[in-house]
């Protein structure tokens, strides 16, 4: 009797283990993708395979997720840009990905002059946003404040971020009803990490890597 009820003990916790473990070998990762440019890609960044923001998300974010780096250098959210976000193959990559989670970081290379133009840019932003939602998966949109620019290069300036592209992602924000992941602040003090006072080292990759990680599992 003590052996029959020994030998239904085993049986039982062996059954408990394999559902637990089949439960998780089928379980889908949350795919992540980080649309963005050369800050999302990784410029500056001696080793971008392993700690581009994106990459170093993916990491943190554990076995659970699956993290896209969408990113392209030198690339606007504006259509009418010098480097359109729209036509570079990354654009692409997202569609083929089929993402849950959409990161929207584009609007550094937008405040150049030559490009900048604010009722523009809401409005191709507003169609990126439409468009992503055309998505079979229906992804949750993240819209990022850009980070700071500690120093006017190549016509990219502080100034039309703060003024211009801020308060639209505000404006599309609350008409769209999505979140805002603000780098802009969260880097303020990040000077040192940022070496050409326009793009972030590992160190500050590191901490954009971990404010949105905490984003999105909180």
């Amino acid at each position: 009797m003590q052996k029959t009820k020994l030998t239904y003990s085993v049986t039982l916790l062996v059954a408990v283990m394999a559902t637990a473990l089949l439960f998780s070998s089928c379980q889908k990762p949350v795919k992540v993708a980080c649309v963005g440019d050369s800050i999302t890609e990784g410029a500056g960044i001696r080793m971008q395979s392993t700690d581009a923001y994106p990459v170093q998300l993916n990491t943190l974010l554990g076995e659970y997720y699956q993290v896209l780096n969408a990113g392209r250098s030198a690339t606007t959210l504006l259509k009418s840009g010098d480097f359109p976000y729209w036509t570079c193959k990354e654009f692409s990559n997202v569609f083929a990905f089929q993402p849950d989670v959409i990161v929207i970081k584009l609007g550094t290379n937008d405040t150049k002059p030559k490009n900048w133009n604010e009722a523009l840019y809401e409005q191709d932003y507003q169609a990126l946003i439409d468009t992503f939602n055309t998505l079979p998966t229906h992804p949750k949109l993240y819209l990022c404040y850009p980070v700071p620019v500690f120093e006017t290069r190549w016509g990219i300036n502080d100034s039309t971020g703060v003024n211009g592209v801020i308060p639209v992602i505000n404006r599309l924000s609350e008409k769209n009803q999505l979140p805002i992941i603000d780098f802009y602040h969260f880097m303020e003090g990040e000077t040192k990490n940022f070496p050409d006072h326009i793009h972030p080292n590992e160190k500050a990759a590191e901490r954009m890597a971990a404010f949105v990680a905490n984003v999105l599992q909180s």
